[in-house]
């Protein structure tokens, strides 16, 4: 008779829950971006260090365009919160919603980039090495290994790389090695371990990546 009783309220239970999550209907999705939206608030915010398409022709403002939408609303969220330290970026990304964030990074995002060029003819083959094999003999991962052999990086992981300016991709692993850039613990290690010179190869080469 206990069993009975036991299966008979299981069964109720298990009728009862799944009529709740009828009544509930499906999780709600997330509004579609708005991407004239992202456009005309990269248009008043953003503009003037990044260009009217994302493609900075600053060598100390990062180019945007085409860059993962993921990362680009971390960063900015990061930025807002202070967990990523810049006193402009974090000036400018406290007037930003979640809302305004994702709309300007899926505008970006839908923006061609345009390529980059290496400069430094000595030095893009070991750029090239470091970056597609890392530095064995002091256990530094390959870059190609999450940033893919061309540097388009892995949607919602990693960043795209490609074509990004070398002082800029140069000045963030100085950052993240001095402990200036801390919101990323796995790329802190890498380059705790490269010296200067090996940054400015990886960095030169990896501008030419397309």
């Amino acid at each position: 008779m206990k069993s009975i009783t036991s299966f008979l309220f299981a069964t109720l239970s298990a009728t009862l829950l799944a009529g709740s999550a009828l009544a509930a209907g499906p999780a709600p999705q997330a509004a579609k971006p708005d991407l004239a939206k992202g456009e005309a608030i990269f248009s008043q915010v953003c503009v003037a260090c990044h260009a009217a398409d994302g493609n900075s022709s600053t060598p100390a403002n990062p180019k945007l365009s085409q860059q993962h939408p993921e990362y680009l609303i971390k960063q900015l969220q990061e930025y807002k919160s202070g967990k990523r330290a810049n006193a402009v970026m974090s000036g400018l990304a406290s007037t930003l919603s979640d809302e305004d964030m994702r709309n300007i990074a899926f505008w970006l995002a839908s923006k061609p980039a345009k390529p980059g060029f290496a400069n430094n003819k000595e030095t893009v083959a070991w750029g090239e090495r470091i970056y597609r094999g890392g530095i064995p003999d002091r256990q530094i991962a390959a870059c190609a290994g999450c940033h893919s052999p061309n540097g388009a990086g892995m949607p919602s992981q990693y960043p795209r790389l490609a074509g990004q300016h070398a002082e800029y991709t140069a000045l963030q692993l100085v950052h993240f090695r001095e402990g200036v850039r801390k919101n990323n613990l796995q790329m802190t290690q890498v380059a705790a371990k490269m010296n200067d010179r090996e940054i400015k190869a990886v960095s030169d080469y990896i501008a030419g990546l397309r």
